[in-house]
């Protein structure tokens, strides 16, 4: 079940663009090593703005996932790469669509 979620906002500073994308497309490697989140999208909303969507099956693993490596790395870089701190959102999932998983033969 997924109950939880993370929306995060990143504006880059200007000529960082493209180490912001490579940050979060970097970032996919170790956010797969984490159990407790369901699903993790890095997107792009604009020139300039990028975002992160995850969802997770709780707080505790929310909470967790704040504290990981990707999430350290990212305010480790922050000042050179962002013109301000992440907006970290959480959210409550009221409802949910995931893809079936595929009937093993």
């Amino acid at each position: 079940m997924t109950n939880a979620a993370l929306f995060v906002r990143l504006e880059a500073k200007p000529g960082k663009e493209k180490e912001v994308e490579n940050l979060l497309r970097n970032g996919l490697e170790s956010v797969e090593g984490e159990p407790g989140t369901t699903s993790w999208y890095a997107i792009r909303l604009g020139f300039s703005t990028f975002g992160i969507f995850d969802t997770f099956p709780d707080d505790v693993s929310r909470q967790r996932h704040l504290t990981g490596e990707l999430a350290k790395t990212l305010m480790a870089k922050s000042s050179q790469l962002l013109v301000h701190s992440p907006t970290i959102e959480k959210a409550d999932v009221l409802a949910v669509k995931l893809p079936e998983e595929e009937p093993a033969y």
